[in-house]
């Protein structure tokens, strides 16, 4: 499912026009980045939490030359972890 088709499926569901759940969607993936940005997490209770974690820097392998060694910087990756309702409904 795409943005677009999941727009359209809650605006379907929830009665309300497109424009309405497409501003919906922004205002979420924007606070939830902003949240992720400055150190916290977002937990919604059955669905998930959205966390950020910092991966360390190491050294790995340019494809296009396995023997070619390169640096790979630290940064910090998005995390999800999936809550027990949305595990147990897809069980």
């Amino acid at each position: 499912m795409t943005k677009a088709e999941l727009i359209e499926k809650i605006a379907e569901t929830c009665g309300t026009p497109k424009t309405v759940a497409d501003k919906m969607m922004e205002c979420f993936m924007e606070t939830v980045t902003k949240t992720l940005k400055s150190g916290g997490e977002v937990t919604l209770t059955g669905f998930g939490t959205f966390s950020a974690k910092k991966r360390a820097a190491r050294m790995g392998v340019n494809p296009k030359k396995p023997e070619q060694k390169i640096q790979i910087p630290a940064m910090t990756v998005p995390k999800f972890k999936a809550g027990k309702s949305l595990k147990d409904a897809l069980r």
